[in-house]
């Protein structure tokens, strides 16, 4: 496979699967109602892209930064108004 069509498809991919968190952290966002998220699942899933993030950065790989940089700072979001609506209750 030519580097060029694994950058395509790396770059596809990272695209597609950010794009389908930001509905999610819009309506977080704008509602303020994340009962419905659990605080435990968006902790180990945010720790997880971070992870990737690492992991992208050690292996130089553009589509994985890019993505995992993006997708950490909207779910960082997420987690943090779940946080501050736990605190609430």
């Amino acid at each position: 496979m030519s580097p060029e069509l694994s950058e395509t498809i790396g770059y596809s991919a990272a695209f597609l699967t950010t794009a389908a968190f930001l509905p999610q952290a819009y309506k977080s966002w704008r509602t303020r109602d994340l009962s419905g998220i659990s605080l435990p699942m968006y902790a180990l899933f945010t720790f997880g892209v971070a992870i990737w993030l690492v992991y992208g950065v050690l292996i130089a790989s553009a589509p994985v930064i890019a993505a995992n940089a993006i997708t950490l700072l909207l779910s960082s979001t997420v987690l943090l108004l779940k946080i501050m609506q736990v605190r609430a209750s």
